[in-house]
């Protein structure tokens, strides 16, 4: 603080943040470089992503009360995650995998066979769980992705 009496030097300066300071100002530093790790993902996906957090299904409202707040010990998990061209429906990416919540269209099909192939190649492994199991046995789909996750 100065003691020169005048008003405008004798404030404190401003916290990083806040009247107009950066952190590169605040401390002389720059910012940390983007993780590797950290890719772009097209506009589109991710306001798909944000609407699809925003309205949830039944049973991914009810997965996700199961994994929010770290109930599994210490995994963190996310939900409606853009990754590449896909959402993951939940994801841990400390153990890198993927939880996917499935209606019937999901039955067989390719075009998860085939998304599921490239996740894997990322080194995500991806677990499975129908619509139905999470709304009628939430404890028992918990226990099995606790168990899948002790296992990596």
């Amino acid at each position: 603080m100065s003691t020169s009496g005048d008003p405008r030097t004798d404030l404190p300066s401003p916290l990083v943040g806040e009247g107009g300071a950066s952190r590169s100002e605040a401390t002389g530093e720059g910012f940390a470089p983007q993780t590797p790790s950290h890719r772009p993902v097209a506009k589109r996906i991710r306001h798909f992503a944000r609407n699809m957090r925003r309205e949830p299904t039944d049973a991914e409202a009810a997965m996700w009360r199961l994994l929010r707040d770290r109930p599994l010990s210490q995994f963190k998990f996310r939900r409606q995650v853009p990754f590449q061209k896909f959402i993951l429906d939940f994801v841990c990416f400390e153990k890198r995998v993927v939880i996917e919540i499935d209606g019937s269209q999901h039955a067989s099909s390719e075009r998860d066979a085939t998304r599921d192939s490239i996740l894997m190649a990322e080194g995500f492994r991806i677990e499975r769980y129908w619509n139905n199991d999470v709304l009628q046995q939430p404890s028992a789909v918990l226990e099995d992705i606790f168990a899948k996750l002790a296992e990596r």
